[in-house]
């Protein structure tokens, strides 16, 4: 099994950062990609951002330029670090693991942005 705790959302406002952190445990192999995803009220489930275990990454075209996803692998922990926040990026993000056999989700962590 794969676990995932997601940290680091709440209350900004416009312009301003957070970094959100994703721990994993349990079953990881050596191929993954791990990726933050958000949905906003009334809106569709959107890729924000995706590392895999190579480094390669890839973005939602509303982010780039403004969020960087980065993993260390020491500390099994992913991160996305977000700046430049847009009140269009209020949402609930979460964290997601894909490896042969897995596509996990966490519980997921409220990022509101105020105007």
């Amino acid at each position: 099994q794969v676990q995932l705790v997601e940290s680091g959302g709440g209350l900004v406002q416009a312009g301003g950062s957070l970094r959100l952190s994703c721990a994993y445990s349990g079953t990881i192999f050596s191929i993954n990609v791990i990726g933050w995803y958000r949905q906003a009220p009334g809106k569709q489930h959107e890729l924000v951002a995706a590392i895999a275990s190579s480094g390669s990454t890839n973005y939602g075209d509303s982010v780039k330029g403004r969020f960087t996803i980065s993993r260390d692998n020491a500390k099994n922990t992913v991160y996305l670090q977000m700046n430049s926040l847009k009140p269009e990026d209020t949402a609930v993000y979460y964290c997601n693991v894909k490896q042969i056999g897995y596509d996990v989700w966490g519980q997921g962590t409220q990022v509101t942005v105020s105007s």
